[in-house]
């Protein structure tokens, strides 16, 4: 089974973010997920965003760093919107990232000093629609970094919700948070130990 590190998005540690970590723990994963915002949680991704940016985009990637320490190297890193951001980077730079799960973002990869490092499976997973996902950039990054990694895959659903994939939110999208659930838990299943 692997072991998972887990990241929130701009509303914070949720419930909904909880339960999606619930699903894989009964899929039998261990599953981590730090809190970057100190017990904060918000209604509304503008009010989130702007308490991201208050606290800093470098010093939440630095607290999601400080999650990581102490746990094994063989991490899956997985994050929801800003969540990517610690997430993508601990894939990339921490020796011995097993895979990364990237949900509703994605960052170009040379922000993390270049290439993404071979023999590390990734899923990226957003909607087509999604204005911040396909609008801001996010789907080119993700495209770039599947290009031509078969071990590394991006996956499409139809519809403008960026938060789809969590269970309560008020953009959850039952059947394709289903289906992004089960991929990830593909992915998981394949991680080698």
């Amino acid at each position: 089974m692997a072991e998972v590190l887990l990241f929130h998005h701009a509303l914070g540690l949720t419930e909904g973010v909880r339960a999606f970590a619930g699903v894989l723990r009964r899929a039998g994963h261990t599953v981590h997920v730090p809190d970057l915002y100190e017990g904060r949680v918000f209604e509304d991704l503008e009010a989130g965003s702007a308490h991201a940016q208050e606290i800093g985009f470098g010093t939440l990637v630095e607290r999601g760093e400080r999650a990581a320490e102490g746990l094994p190297e063989g991490l899956v890193y997985a994050g929801f919107s800003l969540g990517v951001l610690p997430a993508q980077k601990l894939a990339q730079t921490r020796p011995g990232a097993r895979g990364a799960l990237l949900f509703s973002a994605c960052v170009p990869v040379d922000a993390f000093g270049g290439a993404w490092p071979e023999g590390v499976p990734a899923q990226v997973h957003g909607m087509d629609a999604d204005p911040y996902f396909a609008g801001e950039g996010d789907l080119e990054a993700a495209r770039e970094l599947v290009a031509g990694a078969a071990d590394r895959r991006l996956f499409l659903y139809p519809g403008t919700a960026h938060l789809f994939a969590e269970p309560g939110a008020p953009s959850h999208v039952p059947e394709a948070a289903a289906l992004c659930a089960e991929r990830a838990l593909c992915l998981l299943g394949g991680v080698r130990p």
